[in-house]
């Protein structure tokens, strides 16, 4: 008898053991160049937390599920000195553990972390993955084969990066560096939960039944001594997001004597919206000189290349823009008036450089049209003699830029040389 209430017991053991599984969550999140500040607005970052929390918050009612584990993981891009990229790996799984106590309260002997710096066997397997890479061969031999420092003496004399850097005169470190180096600027969190898929039914031998009724009337999940249990806090405000913003003014406009600003949005996925207004009232009644213009223009950009994928506001970029304008330009001779509005618009290429923290050069060319109608005048005896009034109707360069732009908000900031904050 009681030998096979013991077996009946093994079995429940068993069949308890076999329908338990393991569920992962997990979420990768990814940062600019040089940085550790997390960027929701960077990469899809927000899309990708918001379903890694509503994940977590299907586990809220579920009293039988319970973590076992927590891997978080920070890595850096190879670019960088040995020193900023540890620094790097550290400060960026640091944000993703802040990240993870709003929303779930874990012991900290299941946390496991690692910051090794840079992803080499991340960028090992991007390179395995990409069969038309110049001297993948080599550079896989590299990655594998070659130590990531070589020291003598207290000096280093090798390393796995000076490897890379002279192939084919630095052309494959630049194809690395564009194609697989920003997907290895990243942090991971990866939460192992034990749960039960279904309620445990008895052996259906009559005996044990009636041996287990006795011994185990109501059979439930088992909830041990110091089992780590899943503690949701109250809702805390989300920290801070990031905000770009950007102030212009074209440094050709100032030096034509014509002042104007401008002003320029992030929207998020590399677009911006921006305006810019210029004004100048400039006479000399003695000569009859009038140097008269103001106007504005709205223009949206898209930008792109690896600097742009970086941060915003910098990079190459590609836009439309339209505008309004009156005038009155007489140097003395024949005169220029369009006091009614002149109205144009086209597609404009340009590219924008960090010059310090938070300052950006912008240059910037359109092609479009301008129209509107004008009036020709002479300065005659102290006043202005109308001679014809026209239409322009003109095709070809209507904006040029080489704008001085400061960043503005939280985190619009330039790194300093060295990938630095």
């Amino acid at each position: 008898m009681l030998f096979r209430i013991v077996i009946c017991i093994c079995l429940l053991v068993c069949v308890s053991a076999a329908q338990a599984q393991e569920s992962r969550q997990e979420v990768r999140i990814y940062f600019h160049q040089g940085y550790s500040r997390l960027d929701t607005l960077f990469r899809d970052n927000g899309k990708r937390l918001k379903a890694f929390s509503r994940q977590l918050s299907l586990l809220r009612g579920d009293s039988t599920a319970f973590p076992i584990s927590v891997r978080i993981a920070g890595v850096a891009s190879p670019e960088g000195s040995i020193a900023l990229n540890s620094r790097l790996s550290t400060r960026r799984a640091a944000r993703i553990i802040e990240y993870m106590r709003r929303y779930i309260s874990l012991p900290d002997s299941l946390i496991e972390i690692h910051t090794p710096g840079v992803d080499w066997d991340g960028l090992a397997r991007c390179v395995e993955a990409d069969t038309l890479m110049p001297m993948r061969e080599e550079v896989l031999r590299i990655l594998r084969e070659v130590p990531e420092v070589t020291m003598r003496d207290g000096v280093v004399v090798d390393s796995r990066k000076a490897r890379l850097y002279r192939l084919q005169e630095m052309k494959v470190w630049y194809y690395m560096y564009r194609k697989f180096f920003p997907d290895l600027r990243y942090s991971e969190l990866e939460i192992v939960f034990h749960r039960p898929t279904a309620e445990i039914i008895p052996p259906t031998d009559e005996l044990c039944e009636r041996h287990l009724e006795m011994l185990l009337p109501a059979y439930s999940m088992p909830v041990f001594a110091g089992m780590p249990q899943l503690g949701f806090p109250a809702a805390q405000p989300e920290g801070k997001r990031p905000f770009y913003f950007a102030v212009r003014t074209n440094m050709l406009y100032d030096l034509l004597l014509v002042p104007n600003i401008g002003v320029e949005f992030y929207l998020g996925k590399n677009w911006t919206l921006g305006a810019d207004w210029m004004y100048s009232w400039w006479k000399t009644d003695r000569k009859h000189y009038y140097w008269r213009t103001y106007g504005g223009d709205l223009f949206v950009r898209r930008y792109f290349g690896s600097k742009a994928e970086e941060k915003p506001f910098q990079g190459h970029h590609i836009g439309l823009y339209g505008g309004i304008v009156t005038y009155d330009f007489e140097l003395g001779k024949r005169g220029y008036l369009g006091d009614r509005w002149s109205y144009g618009g086209g597609v404009e290429y340009g590219y924008s450089m960090p010059m310090s923290r938070r300052l950006n050069l912008d240059l910037t060319i359109g092609i479009g049209y301008l129209g509107g109608k004008y009036k020709e005048y002479l300065p005659m005896d102290g006043c202005y003699v109308w001679q014809c009034t026209k239409q322009r109707n003109y095709i070809g360069p209507t904006k040029l830029e080489a704008s001085l732009v400061w960043l503005w908000g939280r985190g619009n900031v330039n790194p300093k040389k060295g990938g630095r904050l």
